[in-house]
């Protein structure tokens, strides 16, 4: 648990402020009990409508231990991942006698057992649409939503001290190693996402190749690999734009993306982007 950081840059070389454990921040008075509501109230009432909106049993379905359709929205696997991340981070502030570790190991057991064996996970694509995988990078949020996986899995592991929710985001990160990259398929994602999270996940491991694809990522903006338009801030490689602009969500988490990238490597021409895009934003 005192290696709880919800981002981890203590080594990054070009970072000017840094991160501490989330259990040394201390969160009272006015801020304080809306904390409390979310620890207490919030995260075990989102448990119980994953359950009811189908969103852990497409889970089961993949593994094959139910037999219905899948529920909801193509992206729905990531609502999981939040979950777990935020239901992760929450027990620094909750007594021991709390059931939410368990519904956290049970909801890992789900993901588990729905992996498969070359290590993809993601719960729309499976059965009858298993052949569409990767085909459709700018709508249907699968890079997207194996970021959220790996963000929850490194929060899991570091508040836990436990490798299982690891393991799975790991070897899915693998396979998507093993599938993207300059010599292998070309790709970005319609949702930037995964950026932020394969940078930690090489902040967490120390291993460069998760760096490498984020960056490989980044540098494919403006092929139209992503969709190619404004809107998913794919009209212009990423060291092109001049102005914040497209989905609110997507530009902010591509940029925390790129700042992510910047902190590791110190690429000049990544910063200037940014500063420009602030100094416009700022402007505007």
């Amino acid at each position: 648990m005192d290696r709880a950081f919800v981002l981890d840059n203590s080594k990054s070389p070009n970072k000017i402020l840094k991160t501490v454990p989330i259990k040394n921040v201390k969160i009272s008075g006015f801020m304080g009990k809306y904390l409390d509501r979310t620890v207490n109230i919030t995260i075990p009432s989102q448990y119980e409508i994953l359950e009811e909106t189908g969103r852990i049993d497409n889970f089961r379905r993949a593994s094959g231990k139910i037999k219905k359709d899948f529920q909801g929205f193509f992206f729905n696997d990531s609502d999981v991942y939040k979950w777990l991340e935020a239901a992760s981070s929450a027990l620094i502030n909750l007594s021991s006698d709390n059931d939410l570790k368990e519904k956290i190991d049970a909801v890992i057991k789900e993901i588990e057992d729905a992996q498969d064996e070359n290590g993809y996970l993601n719960t729309f694509f499976t059965f009858e649409k298993k052949e569409d995988r990767w085909t459709d990078l700018a709508n249907m949020h699968e890079l997207y939503c194996a970021g959220h996986l790996i963000q929850a899995a490194i929060m899991h592991k570091r508040v836990t001290g436990e490798d299982r929710l690891f393991n799975i985001a790991k070897r899915f990160a693998d396979h998507i190693a093993d599938v993207f990259g300059k010599d292998k398929k070309q790709g970005a994602p319609g949702h930037p996402e995964i950026e932020m999270a394969l940078v930690e996940l090489h902040r967490e491991t120390g291993e460069r190749k998760y760096l490498e694809l984020a960056e490989f990522f980044i540098e494919n903006r403006g092929k139209g690999y992503a969709g190619g338009k404004e809107y998913f801030i794919d009209h212009k490689p990423f060291n092109e734009l001049i102005e914040v602009v497209g989905h609110a969500v997507r530009m902010l988490y591509l940029c925390c993306g790129a700042t992510d990238i910047y902190m590791e490597k110190g690429d000049k021409k990544l910063i200037e982007t940014l500063n420009r895009l602030w100094v416009n934003y700022h402007d505007f």
